[in-house]
């Protein structure tokens, strides 16, 4: 079986609040690992993520990356492999463009779409992007 995790449920695992939903969480992620099931993350829940650890938890950029990070070394646990490869760049929590628009970027290469516009002009550091101008 393949199961997709829900953000809910990813920050559960990672924050541990509240107790009694993290223990079924952890309970759950332990069932399908132990049953062989492939437990997957959409970028659409690391990016969610990312962003609640820093605005309702207080994480910082680093700390939010390092757990997203820990979280696809675990055994049993797949993120798509542009996640993966973004997750790997060096200093991502300084970089511009950050891990979100990197996700997004790479979503539409996949998508076979031609050019990404943006107005955020960090965004030419990525290729087959048009930063539009005012």
């Amino acid at each position: 079986m393949i199961v997709g995790l829900d953000t809910s449920v990813l920050l559960r695992l990672l924050c541990g609040e509240p107790e009694e939903l993290a223990v079924v969480a952890l309970r759950y992620l332990r069932e399908r690992q132990r049953a062989g099931d492939r437990v997957l993350l959409s970028d659409w829940v690391l990016a969610e993520t990312y962003y609640a650890l820093q605005h309702h938890y207080g994480s910082s950029k680093k700390d939010a990356l390092r757990a997203l990070r820990a979280l696809l070394a675990s055994p049993g646990i797949e993120g798509s492999a542009d996640a993966v490869e973004i997750l790997a760049t060096a200093r991502l929590e300084s970089a511009r463009p950050g891990f979100v628009d990197r996700l997004i970027h790479a979503d539409y290469c996949r998508s076979a779409v031609d050019e990404m516009a943006s107005f955020e002009r960090a965004a030419a550091r990525l290729p087959a992007v048009r930063v539009l101008g005012r």
